[in-house]
């Protein structure tokens, strides 16, 4: 992380802005409190971003706030409903909101239901984090600052090594970094290991692919930064979704849906050996393999060197009545005390400096990945990142049109041209209409 560091030397003054911050964000006496003078607020969030122990650290040091937590399942569980409650303005809407980035700029077409956190004193964390993780939180006019970051999603390549040893491949994480420089060499060695006939596939799905590789080499998605829809004539994502139904073709891939029981199940039964994996996704992978998985797995390079997939932002409704004491929970865990504490809960890469360049995330090992050295892995491969722009409806896009496209090419309930074809048309309408 030196590089970093060497860019941003101010981590130390910004942490210690953001303590003045956080005690000077008391709740004020017009926020509702409960007869023993306690303000209660509900956080609601998706997946396994690891606010545990981080809200029960925020409790003990703030007793006057009670938080409730409500976790919401996964994203595409959340989601509907956050829209639904957003505009009904339903009394189930919590007071602090985590949203992924692939939705974060749907919201910001129109940031009327979020509070401005610039008016609760969020100016002042500018350079606590790093530079594109503050600025996507913004409105296009950068007039509204709606979000500030939890994780990031710093990219690598978990493995099974019990598996790599099986087909006879080296099981070292170095070496095994040294397999695939490229895209292609990940492939050949994919093929090296199929004929080797371990009874497991290289990877979970085509569908896998497309974040890292398009990550890696386009600066945009579905949209151009106009918002006009792209997918047709973005060469990028083309050949990306090429390459990963090239890997079912050759019969590399489990062919797997993420996300649904059949998946969750192959970790637990060793069905691939390789996935592309976010920092986040180390708590995904060690909960569904569960403890027969521990010290099988390990962590390589990601191809390509670099990348990033997904990353999460905390928001605050307009609609809430208890803004200041939202706001100090919201910028205790997105800060450097929350974020390592969600690190160490479940593996999530923090986006402030501070935290990015203390020991506890610069140098921490993973027992679970055969004490892999994450925060160097995950850190290297952050320090060149350039963020993609992704559009307002990237979420529904990818989710609900060209991956589910392609697992109906990589099944082979249609031919590869006829499924782009297909995701085209139908995200041409959801982009548009």
């Amino acid at each position: 992380m030196g590089a970093i560091r060497s860019r941003l030397r101010g981590f130390a003054a910004a942490a210690l802005s953001l303590g003045l911050v956080l005690g000077a964000a008391a709740c004020s006496a017009e926020e509702p409190k409960s007869a023993d003078g306690k303000t209660t607020i509900t956080i609601q969030w998706f997946g396994s971003p690891g606010f545990d122990q981080a809200i029960k650290d925020f409790q003990s040091a703030n007793p006057d706030i009670v938080v409730k937590s409500e976790n919401r399942g996964q994203l595409r569980d959340f989601q509907p409903l956050l829209v639904q409650w957003l505009a009904t303005g339903s009394t189930q809407l919590g007071d602090v909101i985590m949203m992924e980035e692939g939705t974060l700029l749907e919201f910001l077409q129109d940031p009327s239901k979020w509070t401005n956190l610039l008016d609760l004193g969020a100016g002042s964390l500018k350079d606590d984090y790093l530079p594109y993780k503050w600025e996507n939180g913004f409105t296009a006019d950068k007039s509204k600052l709606v979000g500030l970051g939890t994780d990031i999603g710093g990219l690598a390549m978990c493995y099974r090594s019990d598996l790599f040893a099986k087909a006879k491949l080296p099981t070292d994480r170095e070496a095994v970094s040294k397999l695939w420089p490229t895209w292609e060499a990940y492939a050949e060695q994919g093929r090296t290991f199929k004929a080797a006939n371990t009874g497991a596939a290289w990877i979970d799905s085509a569908t896998s692919i497309m974040q890292p590789y398009i990550m890696q080499n386009s600066d945009t998605w579905f949209y151009d930064r106009d918002n006009n829809f792209i997918l047709d004539s973005n060469p990028k994502v083309r050949e990306a979704y090429n390459f990963g139904l090239k890997l079912a073709s050759d019969g590399l891939t489990s062919k797997l849906v993420r996300w649904t029981p059949d998946w969750d199940a192959a970790f637990k039964n060793a069905a691939f050996a390789t996935v592309p994996c976010a920092a986040w996704g180390t708590g995904v992978i060690s909960e569904r393999a569960g403890e027969a998985g521990k010290g099988k797995w390990d962590i390589a390079t990601i191809p390509g060197g670099s990348g990033n997939w997904g990353g999460s932002y905390l928001a605050i409704p307009e609609q809430s009545t208890k803004k200041e004491a939202a706001y100090k929970l919201l910028t205790y865990l997105t800060g450097k005390d929350g974020h390592l504490a969600e690190f160490k809960e479940k593996g999530g890469m923090p986006s402030t400096i501070a935290a990015l360049d203390d020991p506890t995330f610069a140098n921490a090992t993973n027992e679970y990945f055969s004490n892999a050295p994450v925060g160097k892995i995950f850190g290297a491969s952050v320090k060149t990142l350039k963020p993609i722009y992704l559009g307002p409806k990237h979420q529904q896009l990818w989710e609900n049109v060209l991956e589910r496209a392609m697992q109906a090419a990589e099944k082979g309930d249609l031919s590869a041209d006829a499924a782009f074809a297909k995701a085209v048309t139908d995200g041409r309408k959801l982009a548009t209409g």
